[in-house]
């Protein structure tokens, strides 16, 4: 191992934390900041309780969604929420983006409504 990465493997080892997030914010290659949350919607089911199949358009939006990333939050807002929560968001929150093929939602953690244990 190089001194460099010994370095950075110290570094890591004092910040553990902050490393995890920054690693899952990697694999995903968005950071977001501040109080933001990075989200990806649960999908919408396919089959009503009586078994019949709904077409893409039917399906009523999600508004349950998996955090896949979330900012350091700020020196007002503590960071409550953590990568793999499922929560409720407001229906109309959030910017959404598409990123390497995928479908996300950026937005602030006020507009979380829960989790969901």
């Amino acid at each position: 191992m190089s001194a460099n990465q010994e370095d950075k493997s110290r570094h890591c080892a004092s910040d553990s934390q902050n490393n995890i997030f920054t690693e899952v914010n990697i694999m995903i290659g968005i950071r977001p900041l501040g109080d933001r949350v990075v989200i990806k919607k649960v999908e919408a089911e396919e089959k009503t309780q009586g078994g019949l199949i709904l077409t893409s358009s039917a399906k009523e939006q999600p508004q349950v969604a998996e955090v896949v990333a979330v900012g350091p939050g700020t020196k007002d807002e503590a960071m409550e929420l953590k990568t793999g929560d499922k929560v409720v968001f407001s229906k109309y929150g959030g910017t959404e983006i598409k990123y390497h093929g995928e479908e996300y939602t950026i937005m602030h953690q006020s507009e979380i409504l829960a989790v969901i244990e």
